[in-house]
């Protein structure tokens, strides 16, 4: 066992999906909900497990060598996060739905699952950091090296999303202001928005 190679992978994947974004935003917002939360986190962290493996088994190169694939993903995926931010504004809106976290009527299983699939696959950040630059820092462990380092990049995805998700129901009391939900979805539409633009300005 590189217990090394395992630890560098640990802090490198956990040093990628800390940073407040789509994903993680929307996986905050199920879990303060308590709407099909292991979905989600299961979604979220085997996205990131395949994501990992591929860039540690040299599929960044070919997603280096294919341009046009990453700006496909890159509109898609502005385009999407535009929709979801315009979503989150008309909650924030809306307000008086006085929800209590893990209470009131929320969307189905079905549609929570189409939108952490589509905020982890249509996020071209997601090839960028996970695949590309995890799969360069994994090549620098050597052949054996590199897929513990892989493991660690998996445990590390795997205890952020459970973590968060799981963590989120915490924030009961806050949450029982429908003011508190109002902030939260706006400062998710924002979010959404920000990234958006900056996904448009790079292409």
């Amino acid at each position: 066992m590189d217990l090394l190679a395992l630890a560098a992978g640990l802090l490198a994947g956990l040093s990628l999906i800390v940073a407040i974004g789509s994903q993680n935003a929307f996986v905050l917002r199920q879990g303060l909900r308590r709407e099909h939360v292991g979905a989600v986190v299961v979604i979220c962290t085997l996205s990131d497990v395949v994501l990992i493996l591929a860039g540690v088994g040299g599929v960044g190169a070919l997603v280096s060598a294919v341009p046009w694939l990453i700006t496909l993903i890159r509109w898609l995926g502005v385009a999407f996060l535009v929709g979801y931010a315009l979503l989150s504004f008309r909650r924030a809106w809306a307000g008086g739905e006085a929800l209590a976290a893990g209470s009131g009527v929320g969307a189905t299983l079905s549609a929570v699952v189409v939108q952490a699939l589509a905020l982890t696959w249509l996020n071209p950040h997601v090839y960028l950091d996970t695949v590309l630059l995890l799969g360069s820092l994994a090549s620098s462990h050597g052949h054996p090296g590199r897929w513990w380092f892989a493991g660690g990049a998996m445990v590390g995805s795997a205890i952020w999303f459970t973590g968060l998700g799981y963590g989120a129901r915490f924030a009961d009391r806050l949450f029982s202001r429908p003011v508190a939900w109002r902030v939260l979805d706006t400062v998710i539409g924002l979010t959404m928005l920000a990234i958006a633009a900056s996904l448009a300005l790079g292409a």
